[in-house]
C-alpha cells in the first residue's frame, strides 16, 4: 500500500496519464458512484440519480481520454521509429559517396550538407541618399505634423 501511495505521488508529477493514476481515478469514481447509490437509496431522491450519470459520464470521457492517448503516443512511436530508420538508411547510403567537404558538416535529417567558410563581398550599387536638414523655422524638418498639416489643408480647399 505504501509503495502504491508514492507511486500514486510521482505519477501526479509525470506528465500523461500513468497506470497507477488511473487505477486511483477508476477505483475513487467507483467508490463515488457506490456512495450516490446509497444515497439513492436512502433518500430517493432523483437528484442522485442525475448526479450519477454525470459522474458515470465524467468516469468513461477520462477512460477514453488516456485510451487514445496511448494510441496517440504509440502512433508517434511508430512514426519516430520509422524516422529513425529511413535517416539511418540514408546517412549508410550518403556512406558510400566520395564528397569532398569544405567547412563545417551542417547535421539535419538527411545527409550530410557541407557549409563554406568562405564570405562573399557584395558591392554597394547605388547612392545613398540623405535626409534634408530641418528648416530652421520649423520643429522637425519632414514630420507627421508637417505631413497632417499639408492634409488639413488639402481636405479645407476641397470643401471650400
Amino acid at each position: 500500500m505504501a509503495t502504491f501511495v508514492e507511486e500514486l505521488w510521482r505519477s501526479i508529477f509525470t506528465p500523461g496519464t500513468t497506470p497507477t493514476l488511473l487505477i486511483a481515478t477508476n477505483a475513487t469514481f467507483a467508490a463515488l458512484q457506490l456512495v450516490l447509490f446509497g444515497l439513492l437509496i436512502g433518500t430517493h431522491s432523483i437528484h442522485f440519480v442525475v448526479l450519477s450519470v454525470i459522474c458515470g459520464g465524467l468516469w468513461w470521457s477520462i477512460n477514453w481520454f488516456a485510451v487514445e492517448l496511448k494510441k496517440e503516443q504509440a502512433r508517434e512511436a511508430e512514426a519516430k521509429a520509422k524516422a529513425d530508420t529511413i535517416a539511418r538508411q540514408t546517412a549508410d547510403e550518403s556512406d558510400e559517396t566520395e564528397v569532398e567537404t569544405v567547412g563545417t558538416p551542417v547535421r539535419k535529417l538527411g545527409p550530410r550538407i557541407s557549409a563554406s567558410k568562405e564570405v562573399e563581398v557584395v558591392e554597394q550599387v547605388g547612392e545613398l541618399k540623405l535626409r534634408p536638414e530641418p528648416s530652421p523655422g520649423s520643429k522637425s524638418g519632414v514630420s507627421t505634423e508637417d505631413e497632417w498639416e499639408k492634409v488639413s489643408e488639402n481636405e479645407t480647399e476641397k470643401d471650400k
